[in-house]
């Protein structure tokens, strides 16, 4: 990404990792529990996105929802190669980051979750391509937007 033409934001890191990806935003929160496919698109037919996929974006939601199966769901689909690159969120949510840290320690795979204000939260727009770094060795992770 040209730095030139970047905004960086700088977050809580929930989980480590490193992830880039094109943006999608979501209206409403979607839980990995019957709301994500195990081919990764969004199956819940009340969801705004639905059948919209996740995998390989920087998904960017308020915060999580539903059961605490998403736990073992969402650590499925980092194992399947089918999760988003990254995560960003308003509220630290412990379902998803469990489930990114199981998969951390099962499978040695790290997806980013990264907890920004709201300000900077209203900034990432769907469709723009971002990256988030959220290295072990750091209380706060980054998230760079590209404005072009």
């Amino acid at each position: 990404m040209d730095n030139s033409n970047a905004q960086s934001l700088t977050g809580f890191r929930a989980t480590r990792g490193y992830g880039a990806g094109e943006v999608l935003k979501l209206d409403e929160p979607v839980s990995f529990w019957g709301g994500v496919g195990l081919d990764g698109s969004i199956i819940d037919v009340h969801h705004p996105q639905h059948t919209i996929s996740v995998t390989g974006r920087v998904l960017v939601m308020n915060s999580g929802r539903g059961s605490s199966s998403g736990t073992y769901s969402f650590a499925e689909l980092i194992r399947a190669d089918l999760a988003p690159a990254a995560i960003v969120m308003t509220e630290p949510d412990a379902i998803v980051a469990l489930g990114a840290m199981v998969a951390g320690e099962m499978y040695q795979k790290y997806i980013p979750i990264l907890v920004v204000s709201e300000s900077d939260y209203a900034l990432i727009r769907n469709g723009q391509h971002a990256v988030v770094d959220a290295p072990v060795t750091a209380e706060n992770g980054t998230l760079t937007l590209s404005l072009s």
